[in-house]
């Protein structure tokens, strides 16, 4: 049975570790892809990176509803150990949240499109090219398992505020 569980807010210091890769997949590594997946649809966010529920391993979920009125009609993406391997030159400003910043969001600059390589959660290697929304997201659940936070991105200062509760988080 999967858990909701706790995120980690800004400030803990697990947020700026670099995450350790995941050597071999065991069933621990299946609950918490699960947890880490209901705790993402819990808190009606887009994303969730390990570190975001206190395990420095480098596993992130993204998921992206295609209605969003339709809960799971999206793709869920589970990545093991990912990596960016090419980026588009062409840059998106667009704003990000984040579950572990909650009421905040900032502007941010990413590449529109990017070639990803990681583990699925069978252990199956997968390279897949994600572009807009879908590649930011992964971009900014890749930098969690980096250690780094959208606010270390923002296009300026000055470009972060205040937003209502119940927007959602990446």
């Amino acid at each position: 049975m999967s858990t909701v569980r706790k995120i980690r807010m800004i400030g803990d210091p697990v947020l700026r570790k670099k995450a350790k890769k995941v050597a071999k997949l065991t069933r621990d590594h299946q609950k918490l892809i699960d947890d880490m997946v209901v705790t993402m649809h819990a808190a009606n966010g887009v994303g969730l990176a390990a570190p975001q529920i206190g395990v420095s391993e480098r596993i992130a979920v993204v998921e992206l509803e295609l209605d969003e009125k339709v809960p799971g009609s999206g793709q869920t993406y589970v990545l093991i150990n990912p990596e960016i391997s090419q980026m588009s030159p062409e840059q998106d400003e667009h704003a990000e949240g984040c579950l572990s910043i909650p009421g905040w969001q900032g502007e941010v600059a990413r590449p529109l499109r990017v070639t990803v390589k990681a583990m699925d959660r069978k252990g199956n290697r997968i390279k897949f090219e994600a572009e807009g929304h879908v590649a930011r997201a992964i971009q900014h659940e890749i930098d969690h398992l980096d250690g780094v936070l959208y606010v270390d991105k923002l296009i300026a200062p000055d470009r972060i505020w205040r937003i209502q509760d119940n927007e959602s988080e990446d």
